[in-house]
């Protein structure tokens, strides 16, 4: 069974987790979540309420983490997803997430981020002429890292697809499935 990774930490939006984590068990992968360190996440859950201008938190479910940055050997995996929430704000800066990303990046292998997801790629400079989702919030992100801000449910850019938000899971997951098929099919033909 193939791996696929899943990037959270505290903060990662609930949605934006367990979408993508129970469609690859559907899929037949197996999704390995990642995290600064391992032990159990505070995930949380993000909406903007009628009236209000900001997004408002509330507590959503926690989560396991499996592996830490550090312990992740890249080429055991077939994809990786980065996850929303304010987590991606604090792990970006951490140098194996970064590193790990930009194999993935660099393997031209199945990638998905959605909604605060970008701020990882950006910070690990791989979104550079790359078209890209995220919430609109995220916009300076992406751009201000060379990506360019494309405002629908899907985008997809090569090895790359990624979702605004958790409303746009439903778009955007079959396109990313359908790489990370493409990549187990590849796998299984040289082996």
């Amino acid at each position: 069974m193939e791996k696929v990774l899943i990037i959270v930490g505290d903060a990662t939006e609930t949605v934006d987790t367990l979408y993508p984590f129970y469609r690859l068990i559907e899929g037949g992968y197996q999704p390995v979540v990642a995290a600064p360190e391992k032990r159990r996440y505070q995930m949380v859950m993000h909406e903007v309420r009628p009236g209000w201008t900001i997004t408002k938190e509330w507590e959503g479910y926690t989560i396991n983490a499996d592996v830490t940055f550090a312990e992740i050997k890249a080429e055991e995996y077939a994809g990786i997803f980065f996850s929303g929430g304010r987590a991606p704000e604090y792990i970006r800066e951490d140098q194996d997430l970064l590193k790990v990303t930009k194999y993935f990046f660099e393997k031209n292998l199945p990638i998905a981020s959605v909604c605060h997801g970008v701020e990882i790629p950006a910070r690990a400079d791989c979104v550079r002429g790359r078209r890209m989702a995220t919430v609109p919030k995220c916009q300076f992100d992406l751009e201000v890292c060379g990506g360019i801000f494309v405002n629908e449910a899907c985008v997809v850019d090569g090895n790359l697809v990624s979702g605004r938000t958790f409303h746009d899971h439903g778009h955007y997951m079959g396109a990313w499935m359908k790489l990370l098929d493409e990549e187990r099919n590849r796998r299984q033909a040289t082996t």
